[in-house]
């Protein structure tokens, strides 16, 4: 079974949010990582604003290549450098050093549309 922190919040594409920090890290969830086996490479996505929804960057792995939706609207102010280097990240640490982008929410309520740990947990059943 994966794992699923309970303080995050998922989209059904399965990226996470953590809406407890003023500027929020995004990533895929542990799920998403295992289904897509080993990352090889990370497109990042450009700073700016996003739509929630919107596909703002792509995860390439040795089975498929994936777009990244961005769980809400806001403004990206980084991203994670770090995965340039070492894409691997996401499949070791993807909810700690494995994160793809911070953003600044426009709305921090707009995270409780967003699913549960729990509901994410029988999403993914």
């Amino acid at each position: 079974m994966s794992t699923v922190p309970d303080h995050l919040r998922f989209r059904d594409s399965h990226e996470w949010v953590d809406p407890t920090q003023s500027i929020s890290p995004v990533g895929i969830t542990d799920h998403a990582q295992a289904e897509l086996t080993d990352v090889v490479f990370v497109d990042l996505p450009k700073l700016g604003v996003v739509k929630a929804g919107q596909q703002v960057c792509v995860i390439e792995s040795v089975k498929a290549a994936s777009d990244i939706y961005s769980p809400i609207s806001g403004e990206i102010v980084e991203v994670n450098e770090a995965l340039s280097a070492n894409p691997a990240l996401i499949n070791t640490a993807p909810y700690t050093d494995g994160w793809i982008f911070k953003i600044k929410a426009a709305d921090q309520a707009e995270s409780s549309a967003l699913m549960d740990a729990a509901a994410y947990k029988a999403h993914i059943g």
